[in-house]
């Protein structure tokens, strides 16, 4: 009888412990950090000692102060009186995610209110930190990304191509006053005018076709089951299923018509691609936007991202009027990049969408959909995969740029110590972070090695897809990677002047009969109008 009456203490200890930690929620293991000056704006969350759950919102209080472009942000609001304040009001807040949710750093969920949820308060949209009005927002809290910015990386590189790709900025958060770190307060993939402009669907006609945003991701509660299996290099179905979440409008909204209507889409969508075979009639064509599942596989594929196609696949459908074809979005890509020592995901080689073997050895639940398979079988979805990606090469993929971009993001996170507090928050240099296949020693080595992975990375999809970086781009006359009417004006100069120094002349030879003449000029002329 004592030993049971020991074992019943014990246990109420633990779960007294457990849930005196959660009510803690999870501050880092120094407490004493404080912001003096930040280039970035500052969060205030206020629980009141109250306990964040993950399935269920609180009320919160939020603050974000701002001074704008080029000014300092102070966390002293008293000595510093006259901050702009750009957003102070309630919000629900909850925890989100799944593996970034068991770190140490936890990330959010929050959605702004008139008034407490304890007064009736209702969901407002608000702009935030010049991000468009809307009610729908995440603090994401990046930890295993030990350089902070591999989704905001992800996304900017995304812009460009896809029709929606979430807007973010840096920030540095307090909850009940105590320094959390450097989180990204972002947009999500969701309804709204400055998200996907979709409409609510109806439960007739046109009305019903749209707008539906989807997920491929987990069998959680309410999803839907695909009624084919991932498929693995031989083309033989491995015995996992794949699942979809009803993500807008939220399950308990829709109605039996509309739930009935996009099963049976998706249903058509995965017949049509199930059915194909190479050289055979593409009928999925009318089920997909294949320009955008192209800018979906080259993003993720850049980033090699271990979760990519299997989990937080987001896609959506507008109404048929519209457009009939599902289209996907570009999100969580914090694995990405080079993190993961897992499914050989560290490494710049070999392709995400052909992971199922690994994926099913290894006794993964979650495999990419056959779709992917289906879609690289097909002659002419590889040739404009193909030259997709030289665009991509000679725009915003151009290795300059793209190491441009991680050293403007590097500038922000440490032009004033942000990186340096949320270092002495969560300490972490030379010392493994799970699931990291490489441990940065520091914020400058995080950096570099994320820079050389990024090389090593387009060396290798280069080489893959048959891109050439040296080679000329017909018709870039002026040589700045893009072909536009400025090239037609220094082609007319070159002829006018003889004077070659700032112009490409492999370039210019547009005709490539081996000499730079008026005839060019004709055949520039004919690629800028399309012919």
């Amino acid at each position: 009888m004592q030993r049971i009456l020991f074992t019943i203490a014990a246990i109420l200890m633990l779960v007294t412990t457990a849930q005196a930690q959660r009510a803690d929620n999870y501050p880092p293991s120094n407490k004493t950090i404080k912001i003096s000056h930040t280039n970035l704006p500052i969060v205030w969350l206020e629980v009141n000692g109250a306990m964040i759950l993950k399935d269920e919102r609180i009320t919160a209080h939020m603050k974000v102060i701002d001074n704008g472009d080029g000014q300092l942000n102070y966390g002293d609001t008293v000595a510093h009186p006259g901050q702009h304040v750009d957003y102070e009001g309630y919000i629900a807040l909850r925890y989100r995610g799944h593996s970034s949710f068991e770190h140490s750093r936890k990330p959010y969920s929050f959605r702004p209110l008139d008034k407490p949820l304890e007064e009736g308060g209702v969901k407002t949209k608000v702009k935030i930190l010049g991000m468009g009005k809307d009610n729908n927002w995440a603090l994401l809290a990046p930890y295993s990304d030990q350089s902070l910015l591999r989704n905001p990386l992800a996304f900017e590189l995304a812009r460009p191509w896809m029709e929606f790709s979430p807007q973010c900025r840096f920030c540095e958060l307090y909850l009940d006053g105590i320094y959390y770190g450097v989180y990204i307060l972002t947009e999500v993939v969701s309804k709204g005018k400055h998200r996907l402009n979709l409409p609510d669907p109806g439960d007739n006609d046109d009305d019903l076709t749209g707008g539906y945003i989807m997920e491929v991701d987990r069998c959680e509660e309410n999803y839907y089951m695909s009624r084919y299996r991932p498929i693995g290099s031989t083309g033989s179905a491995y015995t996992r299923n794949i699942y979809f979440q009803y993500k807008s409008p939220d399950y308990e909204d829709l109605t039996e018509a509309q739930i009935e209507y996009i099963k049976g889409r998706i249903d058509q969508m995965e017949n049509a691609l199930w059915r194909y075979l190479p050289n055979g009639e593409p009928t999925y064509r009318q089920y997909l936007d294949v320009d955008n599942f192209i800018d979906y596989q080259l993003a993720e594929e850049l980033g090699h991202n271990v979760d990519a196609y299997r989990l937080s696949g987001k896609f959506f459908k507008r109404r048929d009027s519209e457009d009939p074809r599902f289209k996907m979005v570009v999100w969580d890509m914090d694995l990405a990049y080079g993190v993961p020592y897992y499914h050989g995901a560290w490494s710049p080689e070999n392709w995400s969408y052909e992971l199922n073997d690994t994926l099913y050895q290894a006794g993964e639940t979650y495999l990419v959909p056959f779709w992917w398979y289906k879609l690289n079988r097909d002659p002419d979805y590889v040739a404009r995969l193909k030259a997709r990606w030289a665009e991509y090469r000679r725009h915003n993929v151009r290795e300059e740029r793209v190491m441009a971009l991680v050293d403007s993001l590097y500038t922000v996170l440490t032009a004033d110590g942000a990186v340096q507090r949320n270092s002495l928050a969560w300490p972490r240099w030379g010392l493994y972070v799970w699931p990291n296949h490489y441990t940065a020693q520091n914020y400058d080595d995080a950096i570099a090695y994320l820079k050389q992975w990024l090389r090593d990375r387009i060396a290798w999809m280069d080489g893959q897809l048959g891109f050439d970086p040296n080679a000329a781009m017909l018709g870039d006359v002026d040589d700045d990677g893009d072909v536009r009417i400025d090239d037609v004006t220094a082609l007319i100069d070159y002829l006018l002047s003889g004077i070659a120094e700032d112009i490409n002349l492999a370039a210019a030879d547009v005709d490539q009969d081996g000499m730079v003449t008026i005839d060019d000029v004709t055949s520039l002329i004919d690629i800028l109008l399309g012919n």
